[in-house]
């Protein structure tokens, strides 16, 4: 049974030469395409690198090409409007309707299951207010800031010119320049393609120090500079890790190093563009805060932040001891959750290294809280947010903003086909290839981007507005309400522990993680004290 398919079309082949004798096209036609069916089933018989091709020839080349069209099968076939993978079908519907404009309301009612553990909503008031507006805004800026920046409560995660093609950076920001929000660069730096638009940007530094680097990548003040006093820079983001891939670092190979890639990123044509796990500026919290004010003071006082994914506790710890014995403190910290998304990543980070973004976002604030900082540095948050609800849950976790790329990507045109790190993205959102890239139409593509903004923070006001609230951050943990088990429900504020504004500054550490971390950090080492 096992080689009928290859005998058949054997056969095949010996009857197409026969009839092609009266026959000679349809002959020749049957003839020629059995034999090369043929030929393959042959050679899988003799080869002897593939077992079930040796055992199943011909046939089990069907198993590869279903095996092959798997993902596309399961997502537009089988999956149902909930199941995520990673984002479900219900929330790119969501985002494609937003950029595009089309009416987002539901009929019937909700298809979730209300009653499942883990079920979550946002309070309600019975005197909801009315707000003129949903352009909400979010003054960063602590004390030693001169050029304190008016952000949006939702703007564009760090997404670098390299992973993204040019098309794809370009509707991006000039959809942030139309929408009044900001674009984070990524760690690849500011290409040309983030300036063509004039849209405001959240410069990323990260360990490569691409755009401000020397020859053999250490930092360069004076490159930094230069470019930190462009106007289009609103803030400065050192980022630490990522949540996808937190500790890993990267290499973008010399191969796909191209001329705008290097022009952006002050590295060479052609040769490997390395990232480190680590930087090189600093090797403990106080050198980190004096990297900090380095950077406010050389870009000319802008904010200056850092981006991190939550692992060692003691380690945050360790940094916030350090922001309160130097009085240094970043302006914002954007708090990645390990359920982030990046081009490529190794399956064990991506699944099982860093903190999910609720817990991260707990511990940082929790942490600034208790030591009284919490006032002079502004919480950013992402990591598979998508739409509105999902904002005021971090609302009501203490975050003051919100960062989303994925999201973004679906606005532009990405359909979740994940091949990204393969160059042959369907939709030329992800590759460098003219060929791809040509598709995505920035003309229409960067209406669709402020669309999408514009009607999430609609909703967001909505949201805001039916909860008798004025603003996101006037979200509270008591109005997120999560049920715990069939006939309980709990609000986040009595789900999780938190501190009381100074109570790890007066020596109050009974919350288990400090209780068991906090005496361990020390401000001048990110090691866990003996």
């Amino acid at each position: 049974m096992r080689y009928i398919p290859l005998i058949a079309f054997l056969a095949l082949t010996l009857s197409g030469l026969l009839v092609a004798g009266w026959l000679p096209f349809w002959g020749g036609l049957v003839a020629g395409l059995a034999g090369i069916v043929s030929a393959v089933g042959l050679h899988d018989l003799f080869q002897t690198r593939r077992a079930v091709l040796k055992n199943y020839p011909i046939s089990a080349r069907l198993r590869f090409l279903f095996e092959h069209f798997r993902p596309e099968i399961r997502q537009y076939f089988l999956e149902s409007d909930h199941e995520e993978t990673p984002y479900s079908r219900e929330q790119r519907a969501l985002v494609y309707r937003r950029a595009k404009g089309i009416e987002g309301l539901r009929p019937f009612g909700t298809l979730r299951n209300v009653n499942e553990i883990g079920h979550e909503w946002i309070n309600h008031s019975m005197a909801p207010t009315h707000l003129d507006s949903h352009d909400f805004r979010v003054a960063v800026g602590g004390p030693d800031c001169k050029q304190p920046y008016e952000a949006s409560p939702l703007n564009i995660s760090g997404m670098s010119y390299g992973a993204l093609s040019p098309h794809a950076i370009e509707s991006l920001n000039w959809g942030a320049r139309l929408g009044g929000f900001a674009h984070t660069t990524g760690e690849g730096s500011i290409s040309r393609f983030h300036r063509k638009h004039g849209g405001d940007l959240i410069w990323q530094i990260g360990s490569g120090y691409f755009g401000c680097r020397t020859p053999d990548g250490a930092f360069n003040p004076e490159k930094f500079a230069e470019t930190a006093a462009d106007d289009q820079v609103k803030m400065i983001e050192v980022k630490l890790s990522q949540g996808a891939k937190p500790g890993h670092g990267g290499i973008l190979p010399g191969a796909k190093v191209t001329e705008a890639i290097a022009e952006a990123r002050g590295v060479v044509v052609g040769e490997d563009c390395i990232s480190p796990p680590g930087h090189s500026e600093f090797t403990t919290p106080e050198e980190l805060c004096a990297f900090i004010a380095r950077l406010r003071e050389l870009s000319g006082g802008k904010p200056v932040g850092l981006k991190l994914c939550v692992g060692h506790p003691w380690e945050f710890f360790a940094m916030t001891k350090a922001f309160d014995s130097t009085g240094i403190t970043p302006d914002f910290i954007t708090i990645d959750g390990a359920e982030g998304g990046t081009g490529a990543a190794p399956a064990e980070f991506a699944d099982h290294k860093g903190a999910p973004i609720r817990e991260g976002l707990m511990l940082v604030h929790n942490t600034l809280v208790g030591m009284g900082l919490r006032d002079r540095i502004k919480l950013i948050v992402s990591g598979k947010l998508i739409s509105a609800f999902d904002l005021c849950r971090m609302f009501a976790l203490g975050a003051d903003g919100c960062n989303m790329a994925r999201g973004f990507m679906f606005a532009v045109g990405c359909i979740q086909a994940q091949v990204c790190h393969s160059g042959k993205c369907p939709t030329g959102v992800t590759t460098q290839d003219p060929g791809r890239y040509r598709a995505l139409v920035v003309a229409d593509k960067y209406q669709r981007v402020a669309n999408f903004h514009r009607n999430t923070m609609i909703a967001l006001k909505e949201a805001v507005e039916s909860s008798g609230l004025h603003a996101p951050q006037d979200f509270t943990p008591h109005h997120l309400m999560i049920r715990v088990n069939s006939r309980e429900v709990r609000s986040a504020a009595s789900q999780y522990l938190w501190l009381e504004p100074g109570a790890l500054r007066a020596g109050e550490v009974s919350h288990p993680a400090f209780a068991k971390y906090w005496d361990r950090a020390r401000a001048d080492s990110f090691d866990f004290a003996a």
